[in-house]
């Protein structure tokens, strides 16, 4: 894995593939916003239900392909998903704040 990526977005996809859905919860910050394909999940709870019926619970594995620092310093980072869910390679745009992530959008491929 890229030692470059910050660390919360290194725990993202460790906590998905080793299935540790109370520390992947715990990646986001209390004010979080995960957006999939335009539907919104705020703040834990909410991710936390996400988690259970599209990540998680649908065993999902993420593989790296690469990432890059936007001028706002949010990531874009392209990973292969695979699992009971989605499968595909997909973008997902991270916004990090400390070693948390304060937001997340899986955008279309």
């Amino acid at each position: 894995m890229d030692t470059n990526l910050p660390v919360a977005i290194t725990n993202f996809i460790k906590a998905t593939n080793n299935a540790d859905s109370t520390g992947f919860v715990n990646l986001f910050t209390n004010d979080a916003v995960l957006n999939d394909w335009g539907t919104e999940y705020n703040g834990p709870a909410e991710i936390a239900k996400w988690n259970q019926t599209d990540n998680i619970g649908k065993k999902s594995h993420f593989e790296l392909v690469d990432a890059k620092q936007n001028p706002d310093d949010s990531w874009i980072v392209n990973l292969e998903v695979s699992g009971n869910g989605f499968n595909g390679t997909s973008p997902f745009k991270m916004l990090v704040m400390g070693d948390q992530l304060k937001g997340v959008q899986i955008l279309p491929g």
